[in-house]
Parts: C-alpha cells; sequence; structure tokens
C-alpha cells in the first residue's frame, strides 16, 4: 500500500480539525492511474472507454466510495507509443502516488506497463491490449487483463471458418504484436482443424500508414478465395474505401472476409452503408442484448454521456463495456479485500468473481485472464439504423475457450 507523505497526512488531518472534510472522506483518495491511447488511431475505442470508467467511477463514490474513502483516476494519452506508456506509469506510479494501474489500448504499450508494474511491483489491471502474451508467455502476478485475447477471438473464428469450404487465404494486419499475433492464433487454429488450407499471401502495413493499394494489388493478384484482417479504426476504413473499386467486397470478385473486432460499434458504424456485408466478425451487438442488467447499463450510458460526452454516441461501444467492467472489476478487488495493500488486492483479484451488465466473469487464478467472452456473428446492413449489425451472433465465455491450467504453466515456461 502506497502511504502518504507527511504534508498529505498534515492537510488531511488540518481539514478534519476545521471540518472541511465530510466524514466518508475521512482518509486520503484512493487514487488509480489509468494509461491508454486518447489520441490517434486508438481513439474511436478509448473515448467511450474513459466515458464509462468516469461514469462507474461517479456511481462508485456516490455510494460512498471504497473503504470509506473517495476513488480518483488519473487519466493519461499514451499516444499508442510505449516511450510514453512507461513515462506516464512513472509519473503515476513514483510522483502520484498511485495505488494501481490499469487501461492500455496497444498491446506493445500493454507489454510494456505490463514489465514495468513487474518491476515496480505494482498491481495492472490492463483492459484492453490482446497480445496473448500479456497473460500467458509474459504472464506475471502483478498483472490482470479484462479482454478476451487474440488467441480466444481468433480460434473463436477459425472454428467457424474452417466449416467453410474456402481453401487458399490472405491475411492484412498491422505491423505490431496484435497484428501478428492475431493472424497467428487465427492460422494455426484453422491450421489444426483444416490441413487443407494455404497461405497464398500476407501483408504487414504500418499501422496509420492510411494507404493500402500495394496490398490490394498484392492480395488480388495472389488470388485468395477468404482474407483474414485484423486491421481496425481509422486503417481499416481507409482500407475499405480504397479495396472497393478491386471488387473485394461486391461482384465477382468478391472475397469471403474474417474480421477480428470489425463487428464492434467503433469500427462499422463510421462505414455507414459502406460497410462489408457478409462479413465473419468479432463485435457487440448491443442493439440486441435485451437482459435486464445490460439494459440498464446502456440506458445510463446513454444519460451520463449526453450529459457529460455529449460529442459522443448516445449507446453503448465495445470501449464502453470494457471500461465499465475494467473499473467494476477494480473496485470490486479493493472492496472485497478491505484494503489497498497490493498483495492482498491480488490476491483477491484471483478468482474474483465480478457481476457485469453481461453477466458474472472471473479472473483466473493460473493466469490472471478474465472469463469475458466474446461475440461472433455476420454483418448486414440495417436500413433502420443505416449502419452495418451483427446477425447471427452467438456469445462465446470464456471458459469455453481459454486452455487449461497445464496448458498455460507450459506457455509460461516456454515449452
Amino acid at each position: 500500500m502506497v502511504v502518504p507523505s507527511p504534508s498529505r497526512v498534515g492537510i488531511v488531518g488540518l481539514a478534519l480539525a476545521l471540518g472541511l472534510v465530510g466524514p466518508a472522506w475521512a482518509q486520503a483518495p484512493i487514487k488509480i492511474g489509468d494509461i491508454n491511447s486518447y489520441s490517434g488511431t486508438g481513439a474511436a475505442f478509448t473515448a467511450p472507454y474513459r466515458a464509462a470508467v468516469e461514469m462507474a467511477l461517479e456511481e462508485i463514490n456516490q455510494q460512498g466510495g471504497l473503504l470509506g474513502r473517495k476513488v480518483e483516476v488519473l487519466f493519461r494519452d499514451d499516444k499508442l507509443r510505449p516511450d510514453e506508456g512507461i513515462k506516464h506509469a512513472q509519473e503515476l506510479v513514483l510522483q502520484e502516488r498511485v495505488e494501481f494501474l490499469m487501461g492500455t489500448f496497444s498491446s506493445a504499450v500493454g507489454l510494456a506497463v505490463s514489465d514495468f508494474a513487474l518491476k515496480q511491483k505494482v498491481l495492472f489491471l490492463a483492459a484492453e491490449p490482446l497480445t496473448d502474451a500479456l497473460t500467458w508467455q509474459k504472464g506475471h502476478r502483478y498483472v490482470f487483463r479484462v479482454r478476451p485475447n487474440t488467441w480466444e477471438q481468433g480460434r473463436l473464428l477459425a472454428e467457424r471458418a474452417a466449416k467453410l469450404p474456402h481453401v487458399k487465404w490472405a491475411n492484412i494486419g498491422p505491423d505490431y504484436e496484435y497484428g501478428h499475433k492475431a493472424w497467428e492464433g487465427f492460422w494455426t487454429r484453422l491450421q489444426e482443424l483444416k490441413p487443407a488450407v494455404a497461405e497464398v499471401s500476407s501483408s504487414f502495413p504500418k499501422l496509420g500508414a492510411g494507404q493500402y493499394v500495394d496490398q490490394i494489388n498484392k492480395l488480388v493478384a495472389a488470388g485468395p478465395e477468404a482474407v483474414f484482417t485484423s486491421l481496425f479504426g481509422g486503417d481499416w476504413i481507409a482500407f475499405v474505401k480504397q479495396a472497393g473499386p478491386f471488387g473485394l467486397f461486391t461482384g465477382d470478385q468478391k472475397k469471403f472476409v474474417v474480421g477480428i473486432l470489425l463487428g464492434e460499434p467503433e469500427y462499422i458504424d463510421p462505414l455507414g452503408k459502406d460497410a462489408p456485408e457478409g462479413m465473419l466478425v468479432t463485435g457487440y451487438p448491443w442493439y440486441a442484448l435485451d437482459t435486464p442488467a445490460h439494459k440498464t447499463f446502456a440506458e445510463r450510458y446513454a444519460k451520463f454521456v449526453a450529459q457529460k460526452f455529449p460529442n459522443l454516441a448516445k449507446y453503448p461501444q465495445q470501449g464502453s463495456l470494457v471500461g465499465y467492467i475494467t473499473m467494476l472489476s477494480m473496485a470490486e478487488a479493493i472492496r472485497k479485500a478491505g484494503t489497498t495493500d497490493t498483495e492482498n488486492v491480488i490476491k483477491t483479484l484471483e478468482g474474483l468473481r465480478v457481476e457485469t451488465p453481461i453477466g458474472v466473469i472471473s479472473f483466473r487464478p493460473v493466469d490472471h485472464q478474465s472469463t469475458m467472452g466474446a461475440w461472433v456473428g455476420t454483418t448486414k446492413f440495417d436500413p433502420q439504423r443505416g449502419v452495418g449489425i451483427m446477425t447471427n451472433w452467438e456469445y462465446v465465455p470464456g471458459e469455453k475457450l481459454l486452455p487449461s491450467d497445464e496448458e498455460v504453466r507450459k506457455l509460461r515456461s516456454g515449452s
């Protein structure tokens, strides 16, 4: 547990003596540092993520905070750069004296912050970075992760793609940890299930490249029957617009497309009527989830962003859901631990069950990976909403996707 400096204790004591601090906030606040890619390619995801974190934070503090203390979240923008992530982690932990870290969007940034957390022995609850390595090959005591990783989502997509007749495959994804791991996970599982498949083209353009004509020409020349892509955000939108004239998504030359994440509102809504139909995707069909818990979450979120974040869509994005669950998980761990002592909160998080808008999730003791699952389905244009949606979707919980404890131990040992 981080101990407040003497000057901080003195200020709080003086405030108590003067009656300036209410009984609920009789101690210094619990400070949590959130590092995320709040600018650039990740902003479509991280803006609703932050809105939902702030919504959860407001709810927590309105209910008396945690352990009788107000909770504060200090937000920092890593600009999709590992060095920026490390710089902010150092400032938050060593200067601001936050007690925990959470967040990150980029896999590269997530791994960098995780390494820092291990060295400093500070708990890091990773929200979004999807690389398998975060909780497996490079996993450790001080890192936990909320979202299902690339291995889980790739496996989910491969198991459905294997049932289709397509044999010749091409790949295009961003040239960093996430893009390479996404293809590796999907392709490894697809080969296991369908040994006849062949990779005819693979391209890894720089994240944020913006121009994809060379890669599209290469892909078309290879003559694939199907395409796997892990492009997202502005990169995906640019690719769709540039690939359209080549007939990748319509007409006689149309390819079957598998897209990890591309059913998420952040990435399908901006395309409007240009959203490719018939893609096999993972995503978040918020508009079709009718459980009371999710309906309540969506309604509260709509009201909150209308008041506090008027430029955001008045319905939840995938980032909204992840942000809300991340904040809930951190709060529940502190509440049940009854302390902010790092080691005790870690022990509490291991196996912790958390009630979320999509049901109960837990954090596995073996690898600290949550059992949050993923939705898989097919894209279709919805003329009523004017955007693409997911149809014939299915939610698959993490318990059905994750490897066994024994397999995780082998991954961590390098065998």
